[in-house]
């Protein structure tokens, strides 16, 4: 965690270790499972037919090509994610860096973060306004010289002061504790186990007729254990973001003094979701995962809250609102 003013919760930090902890036990069990494969899953095959040494080898050979393309590709992406994550969101959101000249709101914006980088003792980052209607912030960048907070033009219009202050607290909490090198991190053996489970269906698909049987007992085990690993990485991955938001809005509320004025901007910027079409929310959803807010239209289904970037705004409410006591009975 940076050194700032930003307060921590031993409890939600010590679920996000746990949760991480997991996400290693995952990773250590795909790579034993990937091993096995690639060094027994001709040798089942051969045990039943006569001269497998060549069949074996070959699908060795093709396992291996498969796991190292996607090794490649997903390291790849992860690096790109973390060195050009700022440029990757604003560019998505189609978001301009700004200065306190360019406009009023301009202006009020860097205005308030100043307060916050004062509060926090942290450096300020730059700051940028995104053009559309739909009220959200999201903070991003691998480090505080490259971290960039972003307003959209619909949350600037729709909050006070206060309530744009205890939203952007929350957003520099996340670049106070290096959110984005944290969630690259744990997407890392997802992003492979979705590569290698696509890579493993296309030859499988195209290349299947070609293909002796031994191969095909090869590759159709590796995708499904990548499916499996997959599947579980990600909803881990999913846990842990939910975690670091409710983290982010306890620190933020506690840095401003205003948990009241946070959860108010909750409920506004949650509310006017239901009032955008489908459509327009759905171009922002590369997004969600920076987002204050996700952009989707809220729901209470528990098996969408599974699979939520963010919990649900009852659950962020009822913490606000137990911060709020805490601070009046001080």
């Amino acid at each position: 965690m940076a050194r700032t003013r930003y307060a921590s919760d031993p409890g939600l930090i010590a679920r996000m270790g746990a949760t991480m902890f997991l996400l290693g036990l995952v990773f250590v069990g795909f790579g034993v499972g990937l091993s096995l494969l690639i060094l027994y899953g001709g040798h089942l095959y051969s045990s039943y037919h006569h001269g497998a040494s060549y069949s074996t080898g070959s699908s060795s050979v093709s396992g291996a090509s498969i796991i190292a393309l996607a090794a490649v590709i997903g390291v790849g992406s992860a690096l790109a994610s973390y060195w050009w994550s700022d440029k990757i969101a604003l560019a998505t959101s189609r978001a301009k860096l700004v200065s306190p000249n360019d406009s009023r709101q301009a202006a009020q914006l860097h205005g308030v973060i100043d307060r916050i980088c004062a509060m926090a003792d942290m450096p300020k980052p730059r700051v940028a306004i995104a053009p559309t209607s739909m009220p959200n912030a999201f903070a991003t960048g691998r480090n505080s010289k490259t971290a960039v907070v972003c307003a959209t033009q619909g949350i600037l219009d729709k909050l006070d002061p206060e309530e744009l202050e205890g939203v952007l607290a929350h957003e520099m909490s996340h670049v106070a504790h290096k959110d984005v090198a944290v969630m690259t991190i744990a997407s890392f053996l997802g992003i492979i186990a979705a590569l290698m489970v696509r890579f493993a269906f296309y030859s499988e698909l195209f290349g299947g007729r070609g293909r002796n049987n031994q191969t095909a007992l090869l590759i159709i085990p590796i995708m499904l254990l990548s499916i499996v690993t997959y599947v579980v990485s990600f909803l881990l991955i999913r846990m842990l973001s939910r975690y670091r938001e409710l983290a982010a809005d306890r620190s933020g509320a506690l840095l401003t003094g205003q948990p009241a004025k946070l959860a108010s901007a909750l409920v506004k910027v949650t509310g006017d979701m239901a009032k955008i079409p489908t459509r327009d929310l759905r171009r922002q959803e590369a997004l969600n995962t920076f987002y204050f807010t996700p952009a989707l239209r809220p729901g209470d289904s528990h098996l969408g809250a599974i699979f939520s970037t963010h919990p649900s705004l009852q659950k962020r409410l009822a913490q606000l609102e137990k911060i709020q006591r805490q601070l009046g009975q001080q």
